[in-house]
């Protein structure tokens, strides 16, 4: 029988983060590990009298075999399929469902990060299309006995913390998500049209400008769980430095301890605990990947650990992120990379930022 959790999840994703309407095409991506999600989700597009054409992974190690055994020139082929859906279908659901979260980390460096050049045309149809409304697309996870180990619980523990952060175990969970939104509402509307920001607390001592950028209330829409508040910095704005409290994960390779020193928007200095040539080398992938591409503010109380799972860590409610690479344009986000790696820190002790110098996070809350 199928859980009634899953039924629920994929009310979630089809009613309110994929607004599916009739005569909407829908690109399923998945896993085998998500089917039963992905099964729930089909007969539920269908019943919206519209198309899911899925793109379900048939085995656990289709990309380790493509990065061990791709030449240059299939690394750097952009998948016709893919790209064609991204560019006109009118919503994407994307489910991860990793059977091994650490597969790539003997991959070596230099093919992801060329294999990643290659995918990043798809992502910046992504982000331009999504940003105009075009392309009504979310990403989710199904629980997995590999995400569990991840987050140090047993699988059962784990499904009901993914379906409690999601809230598929409301009565109505469509209202409640809409009931974020309304919450978060308030605090988009406090720190827009201001400047300055400053982050102060035992492991960040931070400025950066917002002037004129669009903080966006992330309540679902575009990720499942949510519950942040971002936007895309000045990129030349950022001075500073931040010690993240959480592994940074980046194609399974975990940076324990990332340090990070700015200048005029830009990474001058960066050292980590645990695979710091990783992070070096992701720094220079690009011209933008020393800069910032997001700065954002997690408020998902539900999610109150750390799982390695960026997904859900960086919506921790008490924490920030950000990210370096790619930023989102609807935000007047200028940056471009082929990365968008989230990084996370713990501001619920000893922490605060202030905005214009007026305090508006205290401790892992808002102040007003």
């Amino acid at each position: 029988m199928t859980d009634p959790r899953v039924e629920k999840f994929a009310q979630i994703l089809v009613d309110y983060s994929a607004r599916i309407v009739k005569g909407d095409r829908v690109l399923l991506e998945g896993s085998q590990a998500a089917m039963p999600l992905i099964r729930e989700l089909y007969k539920q597009i269908i019943e919206k009298g519209a198309y899911p054409i899925p793109m379900v992974w048939d085995f656990a190690s289709q990309d380790i075999t493509f990065l061990k055994y791709a030449s240059d020139e299939q690394l750097d082929f952009v998948p016709p399929l893919h790209q064609m859906a991204y560019e006109q279908f009118e919503s994407r659901i994307r489910i991860h469902s990793s059977t091994n979260t650490r597969a790539l980390t003997g991959v070596d460096t230099n093919r992801l990060q060329r294999r990643g050049k290659a995918l990043g045309a798809i992502t910046a149809t992504q982000m331009k299309r999504g940003g105009a409304g075009e392309l009504k697309w979310v990403t989710t996870l199904f629980p997995t006995e590999a995400y569990a180990q991840d987050a140090e619980m047993s699988f059962p523990d784990y499904e009901d913390f993914v379906y409690r952060a999601v809230h598929a175990n409301e009565d109505d969970p469509i209202a409640f998500w809409n009931s974020v939104r309304e919450k978060q509402q308030a605090a988009v509307d406090s720190i827009q049209e201001h400047d300055l920001i400053e982050l102060r607390g035992p492991n960040v001592e931070l400025s950066l400008s917002v002037k004129d950028r669009l903080f966006l209330n992330s309540a679902g829409l575009f990720n499942m769980p949510d519950g942040e508040i971002y936007t895309g910095p000045v990129e030349k704005s950022v001075n500073g430095w931040v010690k993240f409290t959480y592994p940074a994960i980046y194609n399974g390779v975990a940076v324990e301890g990332a340090e990070l020193t700015f200048s005029n928007g830009k990474v001058t200095s960066a050292k980590a605990d645990k695979n710091q040539d990783f992070l070096l080398k992701m720094l220079e992938t690009d011209s933008g990947s020393r800069y910032l591409g997001e700065f954002a503010i997690g408020t998902n109380f539900e999610i109150d650990q750390f799982t390695g799972q960026i997904l859900f860590d960086e919506k921790i409610g008490g924490s920030f992120h950000m990210a370096l690479g790619a930023s989102y344009p609807e935000t007047g986000g200028k940056n471009k990379s082929a990365i968008h790696w989230d990084m996370i820190c713990d501001m619920r002790k000893d922490s605060e930022i202030r905005v214009d110098g007026e305090l508006y996070y205290k401790d892992g809350n808002f102040a007003f």
